[in-house]
């Protein structure tokens, strides 16, 4: 993939993100992608993707602006940097209690690219940031 074609890639990842459209986001994704969550662990492959979604949309209601995507000269790389508008609507396990509380934090992500389609994704956010901000 040439350098244009992945940040179209990634930007159609992030637009389907904004739109709630996670099978548009799975459809960016290799079947056996990596996807490795901030302060966690890797999750492999599609069926992974979509329960950690589920989770996520159950806890949070997010949306991305500001999105800056960088990509390496043979496309295989990227980077997104954003920021994060949330809401916090459902107590999410080891985290403080949901009330609905607003949130607006930094956030980043980089990928891998392979064959037109995502294999790698690693989030990252200051979670200690964004717990003083839902418990403020």
């Amino acid at each position: 993939m040439s350098r244009t074609e992945t940040e179209q890639l990634v930007e159609r990842y992030f637009t389907c993100f904004n739109a709630g459209d996670r099978e548009g986001m799975v459809s960016c994704l290799s079947p056996d992608v990596r996807h490795d969550v901030n302060e966690g662990g890797s999750r492999i492959g599609h069926d992974r993707f979509r329960a950690f979604m589920q989770h996520m949309d159950r806890c949070y209601r997010e949306t991305l602006t500001g999105i800056t995507v960088m990509s390496n000269g043979d496309g295989s790389r990227a980077a997104a940097e954003f920021v994060v508008n949330g809401e916090y609507i459902a107590t999410d396990a080891g985290l403080p209690e949901a009330l609905g509380q607003r949130y607006v934090l930094p956030g980043g992500t980089f990928l891998e690219v392979k064959a037109g389609q995502i294999t790698r994704l690693t989030t990252y956010y200051n979670l200690k940031q964004w717990i003083g901000l839902v418990s403020a």
